[in-house]
């Protein structure tokens, strides 16, 4: 199953809720993990994750290639 716009939202949003519970001085259990201040490093390194794919799946609805295309010559000056 593809993954949705939606769903990369849905991801999105809780890892940015779950830093923020961090940050707070709270722990979080997330995806059957208890996180803590000291995990702090992982829910960013988890939400950036999610705001790239979340970009890409915009980006590809409305109509953008995920990547772009290089051309590269031998020749020399």
């Amino acid at each position: 199953m593809a993954l949705t716009l939606v769903q990369a939202r849905g991801m999105l949003q809780r890892y940015l809720d779950a830093e923020l519970e961090i940050l707070d001085g709270k722990s979080v259990t997330f995806s059957g993990r208890t996180l803590t201040m000291v995990d702090l490093a992982d829910i960013q390194k988890g939400r950036l994750e999610w705001e790239r794919k979340v970009a890409t799946l915009q980006g590809a609805a409305r109509g953008r290639k995920p990547y772009k295309l290089a051309s590269f010559s031998n020749e020399c000056d």
